[in-house]
């Protein structure tokens, strides 16, 4: 039987049964009513942890930077993002439909946006001008590669959304890989920003959730567009304790992530077929390119006879996602696997 190693994303992790265990004996009441017992410890640890007044738990983390993105804005308004970021790319322009804004798109090398093209991209007061009301930045940067935000980046930029009466929202899907690396506390992180969403069902490896972090009445506020969204559960306590169970015992794994993506880069730099840029495997995602000679989908699809799924990165590129369910044995399988193939092709 094919061993099957798969580093499409890290959302394909499976429960454990200590997770499965946790999920199963979860005492749950009614969500909606704010009454279920897990979710509201859910939303006190994790309040906890990052120093914010209050938590929510929602469904999927484009739910929670929507409704982030609703709480800062008005119809008509402009958000500043960086040009590849998750919530320009991958949220079907749900930030128009919902919130009637604009995206105003700075580009970057690797997510961090430069100070000066942050304060031209904010609009003055001009009537016939959009009014800037929200500036929001990715940490960890999933199109870059996994690429860390400085902490003196984020501090610049809070600044800058300061003294520009602009919010300040972090997509930190992947803010416990950037803790995980540096050693910055997401609380220290979390201080600089007047919202965050943060995932639980990538690196963390829960089935499902997100939460969405900020003051209390931000909060308030949310849950209401929770609601508007069709994001209230009844007893969410179900899923809620695979968050939980996840934040206490699995946010430690992450380092081994890291450790297994950077020999896996390494590797494939360490050949002629493939081009990494080392400089941004900083976490646990590796952004590749094969030669242009070999077709894409004949290179993925020899992988997956051999038991690899990779996905498709931005546009000519191939991406490997690290998760606690890929071991060292896997990872150089997965290398060898993969010269093979592109051997196979030329």
């Amino acid at each position: 039987m094919v061993m099957i190693i798969d580093l499409r994303s890290d959302t394909v992790t499976v429960p454990t049964q200590a997770m499965r265990e946790a999920i199963a004996s979860a005492r749950v009441g009614d969500d909606v009513y704010g009454e279920d017992i897990t979710v509201n410890e859910l939303r006190e640890y994790a309040a906890h942890i990052f120093n914010k007044e209050s938590a929510l738990f929602v469904p999927t983390g484009v739910i929670g930077n929507q409704i982030c993105i609703a709480l800062h804005t008005q119809w008509g308004d402009e958000v500043i993002v960086e040009s590849e970021c998750h919530i320009l790319h991958y949220e079907t322009a749900a930030a128009s439909i919902i919130s009637s804004i604009q995206f105003h798109c700075v580009p970057s090398n690797n997510g961090e946006m430069e100070e000066q093209s942050i304060r031209q991209a904010i609009r003055t007061k001009e009537y016939y001008f959009p009014r800037t009301s929200l500036i929001c930045v990715e940490n960890t940067h999933n199109r870059h590669g996994g690429t860390i935000l400085s902490i003196e980046h984020i501090a610049q930029t809070a600044e800058i959304a300061r003294e520009s009466d602009c919010a300040f929202h972090c997509d930190g899907a992947r803010i416990w890989n950037a803790a995980a690396a540096t050693g910055i506390s997401v609380s220290e992180y979390a201080q600089h920003f007047d919202t965050l969403s943060v995932c639980l069902s990538k690196g963390l490896g829960a089935p499902v959730g997100s939460l969405i972090l900020g003051t209390k009445k931000h909060i308030t506020a949310a849950r209401k567009l929770r609601k508007i969204l069709g994001g209230g559960m009844r007893q969410a306590g179900m899923i809620a304790a695979g968050g939980l169970h996840a934040l206490t015992y699995h946010r430690e794994l992450l380092v081994e992530d890291h450790v297994n993506a950077f020999e896996f880069a390494n590797r494939l730099a360490e050949t002629d077929y493939f081009k990494v840029e080392l400089g941004n495997v900083q976490t646990n995602i590796v952004i590749f390119a094969i030669p242009q000679v070999v077709d894409t989908d004949t290179f993925l699809e020899l992988c997956k006879e051999q038991g690899l799924l990779l996905s498709k990165g931005r546009v000519g590129f191939l991406r490997a996602v690290f998760h606690f369910q890929i071991n060292e044995i896997m990872t150089t399988a997965a290398s060898e696997i993969m010269i093979d193939a592109v051997q196979r092709c030329l």
